[in-house]
C-alpha cells in the first residue's frame, strides 16, 4: 500500500468515528465500551465522558492475559471478559458500546460478545 493509500484509509476511519461518536456518549449510570484494534493487540475500556475518566481497562498486554497464545479473535474475546469482570467488580451492570469506527466483526465483535458473556449488558 502506498503511503496516500494508508492515510485515505485513517481519514476514513476519523469521519466514521466522528458520527459514531456524535450519537454514543458514556454517562455514569451507562458508561461507554471503547474498543480499539491494532495489528497485534486489542484494547478496551469503559469510559465515564461526563467526569472523562476511564473506570476499567482490559487488553491483550494486561497481565491476566500476557501469557495467552492463540488466535487474535480468542484473545480478543479474553478481553471482553476481562473488561466485563473488572466492571462487576465496580457494580457497572450495562455499557454503551463503542467500536471505534473499526467494523462490527472479526475481534471488534468477538470483544462483544466475550463482554455479553461475561455479563454487561448493552
Amino acid at each position: 500500500m502506498s503511503a496516500s493509500t494508508i492515510i485515505k484509509k485513517h481519514e476514513l476511519r476519523d469521519r466514521r468515528k466522528a458520527h459514531i461518536r456524535k450519537k454514543v456518549e458514556g454517562s455514569p449510570v451507562r458508561p461507554r465500551l471503547s474498543v480499539y484494534r491494532s495489528l497485534n493487540h486489542v484494547y478496551a475500556q469503559v469510559i465515564d465522558d461526563l467526569s472523562g475518566k476511564t473506570l476499567a481497562a482490559a487488553s491483550t498486554l494486561s497481565p491476566e492475559l500476557k501469557e495467552g497464545k492463540g488466535k487474535k479473535k480468542d484473545l480478543a474475546q479474553k478481553v471482553g471478559e476481562l473488561v466485563a469482570k473488572k466492571c462487576a467488580e465496580k457494580n457497572i451492570a450495562a455499557v454503551v458500546f463503542d467500536r471505534n469506527g473499526f467494523m462490527y466483526h472479526g475481534r471488534v465483535a468477538a470483544v462483544a460478545e466475550g463482554a455479553r458473556k461475561g455479563g454487561l449488558k448493552f
